[in-house]
C-alpha cells in the first residue's frame, strides 16, 4: 500500500506547490495473456504466472460491475480481495477504488475511477490498475 500512498502524496504535493508537471495517463502494456509487463514477471514460476493472471481478470470483473451500475465501493473492494485470494495469490497488499483525479479512496463509485491492485504471488509483488469511465 506504500506505493499507492506515495502516489497520493506526490500528486497532492505537486498540486499544492503549483509545480508545472503534467501527469500523462498511458495504457498499460500487457503480454498476450493479459499480464501487465514488468521486470518482476521474470521471478514468477509458470504456476505463479498463471495465478498472476487473476489481477487483470479481477480488474475486468470489477470494471464490468461498475459499468453495470454497482456503486458500493467497499463491496467491490472486498470482492476484489476475495477473487485474488480465491485465485491463489499469496497475499493482497491493496485493492482500492479511487477518484481518477485525486487518487482518494471513494465510498461510492461515481465515474471516472481508477481500480488499483497490489498482491504477492509467491514472493513477487505485482501491481495493476485500470481506469473505468
Amino acid at each position: 500500500q506504500k506505493d499507492f500512498q506515495q502516489a497520493c502524496v506526490i500528486k497532492q504535493m505537486v498540486a499544492d506547490l503549483n509545480v508545472p508537471v503534467e501527469i500523462v495517463v498511458c495504457p498499460i502494456v500487457r503480454d498476450q495473456d493479459g499480464l501487465a509487463l514488468s521486470s518482476r514477471n521474470r521471478y514468477l514460476s509458470d504456476e505463479e504466472r498463471a495465478i498472476a493472471l487473476c489481477l487483470n481478470q479481477t480488474l475486468k470483473v470489477v470494471a464490468k460491475e461498475i459499468k453495470s451500475g454497482e456503486t458500493d465501493a467497499h463491496l467491490l473492494m472486498a470482492e476484489m480481495r476475495q477473487q485474488m485470494i480465491d485465485a491463489g495469490v499469496t497475499s493482497v497488499d491493496y485493492a482500492a477504488i479511487a477518484d481518477v483525479n485525486s487518487l482518494k479512496i471513494v465510498q461510492e463509485v461515481n465515474q471516472p475511477v481508477v481500480v488499483l491492485l497490489a498482491a504477492y504471488v509467491g514472493a513477487t509483488r505485482l501491481i495493476d490498475n485500470c481506469v473505468v469511465e
